[in-house]
C-alpha cells in the first residue's frame, strides 16, 4: 500500500504533466487564434476589392464564428489550467506538510489567538507552529470558524464526536474528492470574507416588491413604453409626446429609494465572486454520495422544502446577481429607465428570498463543517497508524494511552504511555531541565483536542472520557491590566479549582505552579492545591522542580509520582524522554550553564555557605 507521501508525488508528477500539455494547447489555440484573424482579414480585404459582396459575407461569417470559436475554447482552456494550477499546488503543499515544513503555511490562525482561553494558548492549538496552522484546509470564513470551534471547546456529547470520526474515515479515503473541494474553495484571487451581510439580507423582506399589484405595475410599465417608443419614435402613428411622456414617469420611478438600491446592488458586487466560490463547493458536495451519517445529514439540511439542492439555489441567485452586474455601464440608464430593469432584478431578488433565502446561514454552515472535517481527516490520511479515540461514557473521569506522542514533533517524536483514572486521579512529574515534562503536559493536552473534534490521535490506543481542557502553564504579564504573571497564574488556577469543585470533570495540566513567589511559599502552596484538586471528579498532570512534593504520594493514594531522567556522555547532557515511575533524583542545573558557556566553580557547596562560588563568563 503506498503512503500519503507517495500519493502526493504521483497526484504532483500527475498534474504537472497534465498542466504542460494544457499550457502547449493553449499557446497553439493563441497561435492559431492569430492566424484565422489574418487570413480571415486579408480574404476579406480582396474580396472586397472586387466588389463580390456575397462572398465577403459568407467570408466574415465563417471566419468570425470559427475565431470566437477558439475565443471560446482558449478561455475554458485558461480556466482548467488554473484549475490544474491549483492542484498541483495542493499536492505540493500537501509534500511540505509531510515533511514537516507546515511551519511555513500562511494561515496559522493567529486571529483566533486569546490569551483568556483555557488551554488554546499553552497547548499551541493557534499561532505559529500550531496545530491549525498544521492541519487547516479551510478557505472560506465559516470553515475556519467551525474548524476553531471544533479546536476551542467539546462540540456535543459522545454520539457527535463518533459521528465525526466516522465522517473523518471516509473523507480521507476521498483524496481526490477532498482536494478537488479544497480547489474549489481556491478558485477566487480574494479572501472570501464573513458572509453576516449576505446572511442579513437574506432574512429581510421588502414588500413592496412582493405585492402582485406593484409586479404587475412594473412588469406592464416596460412593455408598454416599449410599444410607444416604437410606435412614437419608429413608426410614427401616434404623437411623441407620448412616449416621451412615458419615459419620462418612468425615470421619476426609477429615482424612487435609489440608495437602498445602490446599496443592495453595491453588496451583491461585494459578494459576487464569492457566491460562484459558494456555488461550485456545494455542487461538488452535494453531488457525491457518502456513508457516513453525519455527512448524509449535513447534506439533505440544506435542501429547500421541494428537495432542491443548495448549488441549484446559489447558482440562481449568481445568475439574478450577474443580470444586475452592468450597472455601471455609461447605456445602463438608458436600459434602466426603458425597462425599469432595477425593479425586476429587486422582483427576482425578493421571490429567490422568500423560496431560500433563509437557508443562506445554513448553506455556509454546511459548507464550514465540511472543510472543518476535511482538515481533520488530512490527519487520518497521512498517519493510517494513529488511533481513533474511544470517548466514553463513564461516570468516573478517564485518560488512557498507549505509545502517546506529541503530533507536531514530526522526525523526533518519543511516545509513552500514560494512565490517570479514578484511582490515581494527579500524575506528579519531575526531572531535570529540559527533560520533557512541559512537552508531555502538552502532549496530553493537543491528543485530547483532537479526540473530541472527532480526528485520530497521536497514539496506539487512547481512550478519554469528556472532560473540559484547563492548563496553567504559559503565563504572562499584562502591562495594559497592571496584572502580574504571578497574579494571572492565581487567577487561573482559581478558575479551575472552582471548576472542578463545583462537580465539573476537568483535565488539568500545570507546569511549575507558583513558580513567581519563594521556595517556602511554592511548596505549601502547591501541595494545597495537589490535595483539593485529588479530591475532586477530576484528573490531571503536574510538573514540577520541586522534589520535596514527591512526599504526597505517601500521604494521599490518588496521587503518582513519575520523572524524566538525563544521561551524559563524553560530558554531553542527553534525553530519552522516557516517562519513569518514582521521583526524579537528578539535576542539570550546572552542567546546562557550561553548556551556555558559563564556568561554574567545582566547589558546589559553595553556592550554598559563606564563601561565594566564583561564576564567571567563559572567554
Amino acid at each position: 500500500m503506498k503512503t500519503a507521501k507517495q500519493r502526493y508525488e504521483k497526484r504532483q508528477q500527475r498534474y504537472d504533466e497534465f498542466l504542460q500539455r494544457q499550457k502547449k494547447t493553449e499557446r497553439k489555440i493563441s497561435n492559431l487564434r492569430l492566424i484565422v484573424f489574418v487570413i480571415g482579414t486579408c480574404t476579406a480585404i480582396l474580396t472586397y476589392i472586387f466588389r463580390n459582396y456575397i462572398f465577403l459575407a459568407a467570408i466574415i461569417v465563417l471566419f468570425l464564428g470559427v475565431f470566437i470559436y477558439l475565443v471560446i475554447h482558449q478561455d475554458k482552456l485558461i480556466n482548467r489550467i488554473k484549475y490544474t494550477t491549483l492542484l498541483l499546488d495542493i499536492n505540493k503543499t500537501s509534500l511540505k506538510r509531510v515533511n514537516g515544513e507546515w511551519n511555513r503555511f500562511v494561515d496559522a490562525g493567529e486571529d483566533f489567538l486569546e490569551d483568556s482561553h483555557n488551554y488554546t494558548g499553552d497547548l499551541d492549538i493557534f499561532g505559529k507552529g500550531s496545530l491549525f496552522q498544521w492541519i487547516s484546509a479551510a478557505n472560506t470564513f465559516t470553515g475556519r470558524e467551525e474548524l476553531r470551534d471544533l479546536l476551542t471547546d467539546v462540540e456535543g456529547n459522545r454520539d457527535d464526536i463518533c459521528e465525526r470520526q466516522e465522517a473523518v474515515d471516509e473523507l480521507a479515503m476521498l483524496l481526490n474528492w477532498r482536494q478537488r473541494f479544497l480547489a474549489e474553495g481556491m478558485t477566487t484571487s480574494k479572501k472570501i470574507g464573513n458572509p453576516e451581510e449576505l446572511i442579513a439580507w437574506g432574512k429581510e423582506s421588502n414588500e413592496l416588491f412582493r405585492k402582485a399589484w406593484a409586479i404587475a405595475v412594473l412588469r406592464i410599465c416596460p412593455i408598454i413604453t416599449i410599444l410607444l417608443v416604437t410606435a412614437g419614435f419608429f413608426m410614427n402613428i401616434i404623437p411623441r409626446y407620448l412616449p416621451i411622456t412615458a419615459l419620462l414617469l418612468q425615470s421619476i420611478l426609477v429615482s424612487y429609494n435609489v440608495r437602498d438600491r445602490y446599496r443592495m446592488f453595491s453588496l451583491f458586487g461585494n459578494y459576487s465572486n464569492d457566491l460562484r466560490v459558494y456555488y461550485r463547493m456545494l455542487k461538488h458536495f452535494e453531488t457525491h454520495n457518502y456513508r457516513s451519517a453525519l455527512i448524509n445529514k449535513i447534506k439533505n439540511s440544506i435542501r429547500n422544502k421541494d428537495g432542491v439542492e443548495a448549488f441549484r439555489q446559489i447558482d440562481k441567485l449568481s445568475s439574478i446577481v450577474d443580470s444586475l452586474a452592468n450597472r455601471k455601464n455609461m447605456f445602463y440608464f438608458i436600459y434602466n429607465t426603458l425597462t425599469l430593469w432595477d425593479f425586476q432584478g429587486m422582483i427576482a431578488l425578493e421571490k429567490w428570498k422568500q423560496q431560500s433565502g433563509h437557508f443562506l446561514k445554513d448553506w455556509f454552515d454546511a459548507l464550514g463543517m465540511m472543510e472543518a472535517l476535511a482538515s481533520l481527516s488530512i490527519i487520518r490520511f497521512e498517519n493510517p497508524d494513529w488511533a481513533m479515540p474511544n470517548i466514553n461514557d463513564r461516570v468516573d473521569a478517564v485518560f488512557e494511552a498507549k505509545g502517546l506522542g506529541h503530533p507536531l514533533l514530526v522526525g523526533r517524536r518519543v511516545c509513552n504511555d500514560l494512565r490517570i483514572d479514578e484511582k490515581t486521579r494527579i500524575i506528579l512529574i519531575t526531572g531535570s531541565n529540559m527533560s520533557g515534562k512541559s512537552t508531555l503536559l502538552r502532549t496530553a493536552g493537543i491528543n485530547l483536542v483532537l479526540a473530541y473534534a472527532g480526528a485520530p490521535v497521536c497514539a496506539r490506543f487512547f481512550e478519554a472520557s469528556i472532560m473540559e481542557i484547563s492548563t496553567c502553564m504559559r503565563i504572562k504579564d499584562n502591562l495594559e491590566e497592571n496584572i502580574s504573571s504571578f497574579y494571572a497564574e492565581l487567577v487561573r488556577i482559581k478558575r479551575i479549582i472552582g471548576e472542578a469543585e463545583s462537580g465539573k470533570r476537568v483535565f488539568f495540566l500545570l507546569d511549575e505552579i507558583f513558580k513567581g513567589t519563594n521556595s517556602h511559599d511554592r511548596h505549601a502552596g502547591a501541595r494545597v492545591l495537589i490535595n483539593k484538586l485529588s479530591y475532586t471528579n477530576s484528573i490531571g498532570m503536574v510538573s514540577t522542580h520541586d522534589i520535596e512534593l514527591c512526599d504526597l504520594e505517601k500521604k494521599n493514594t490518588k496521587i503518582a509520582n513519575y520523572h524524566f531522567q538525563e544521561y551524559y556522555e563524553e560530558g554531553k547532557i542527553n534525553f530519552d524522554y522516557i516517562l519513569r515511575k518514582g521521583s526524579s533524583t537528578t539535576r542539570n542545573a550546572f552542567h546546562l550553564m557550561r553548556l551556555a558557556g558559563i564556568e561554574v566553580d567545582e566547589n558546589i557547596e559553595a553556592l550554598r555557605g559563606t564563601n561565594p562560588a566564583i561564576i564567571r563568563k567563559r572567554s
